[in-house]
């Protein structure tokens, strides 16, 4: 697919899950259609119900981790979600940063956007803002970002080195990035990497581990470490959309495998001549 196909493919599975629920998502047999295609987009969320800041109306069960958890927020910093989606991870965070701090979430899907701003708007937060724009060319000014954020987006992005490089931009001499994102070990079948409805389900999109590193540590960050590392298995009736039994059987079996990973790196201050 080309990236802009992709970027359709995504803006507009992702604009029907908006005007949905958490539970219509989840029980749906294929997340935002109904149309039975088999694609679950909440099999990689967890759970954030205790969480300060948490608001249902939000959480959407998109993600595959909890980015906050390890990202060092502190009070009155600037912190920038992307794939911000329904507000979720931008409200866990701007119970961080307090009311001093300052929250920028970004999407890419007009409705997510929409939903997020009524959403805060409930919430009467003043400190909390969302801009329609592209990860590739986010619409957020050089070295304003103390944290950025992203849960479950980055693998959708057709140019990872674009998009890594744009955070590398944004962020402060000093800052750092904390991202969950689903990533490869081993090679998928071809009928996956191909499959538009599993690529906006979070799985196609993703690349190896090692390259997704890779990446990150080319376009500027150091100190690099993965905090939280979990398989994923996706249900065979999804898979079954795709493979037949004995491909099935053949993956299973060949220790390829797909993981939800948490990340943190930080974009090093200049070097002093």
């Amino acid at each position: 697919m080309k990236p802009e196909d992709i970027k359709s493919v995504v803006r507009e599975k992702y604009a029907e899950i908006a005007n949905q629920s958490k539970l219509t998502n989840e029980t749906s047999c294929c997340g935002a259609t109904g149309c039975c295609s088999g694609t679950d987009y909440t099999i990689f969320s967890e759970k954030y119900d205790l969480l300060e800041g948490y608001h249902p109306d939000a959480d959407l069960g998109l993600g595959c981790g909890i980015p906050t958890e390890f990202a060092q927020i502190k009070k009155g910093d600037t912190v920038l979600d992307l794939g911000s989606g329904a507000g979720n991870d931008c409200f866990v965070a701007r119970a961080l940063v307090g009311e001093s701090g300052t929250v920028i979430g970004v999407d890419m899907t007009e409705a997510m956007i929409d939903k997020a701003r009524a959403n805060a708007e409930k919430l009467r937060f003043s400190n909390v803002e969302f801009r329609l724009g592209d990860i590739e060319k986010m619409p957020v000014q050089d070295e304003t970002v103390d944290v950025v954020i992203s849960n479950c987006v980055l693998n959708l992005v057709p140019d990872k080195v674009k998009a890594f490089s744009e955070i590398v931009r944004v962020l402060k001499p000093g800052g750092h990035l904390c991202v969950s994102d689903v990533v490869i070990k081993g090679e998928l079948p071809g009928k996956l990497k191909d499959a538009a409805e599993m690529y906006a389900g979070c799985v196609s999109g993703a690349i190896q581990l090692n390259q997704y590193l890779e990446i990150i540590g080319k376009t500027g960050f150091e100190n690099i470490r993965i905090h939280k590392e979990k398989p994923i298995t996706v249900p065979d009736n999804i898979l079954l959309n795709y493979l037949n039994r004995e491909e099935l059987s053949l993956l299973r079996s060949s220790g390829t495998g797909i993981f939800s990973i948490t990340v943190y790196a930080d974009k090093p201050f200049p070097k002093s001549l």
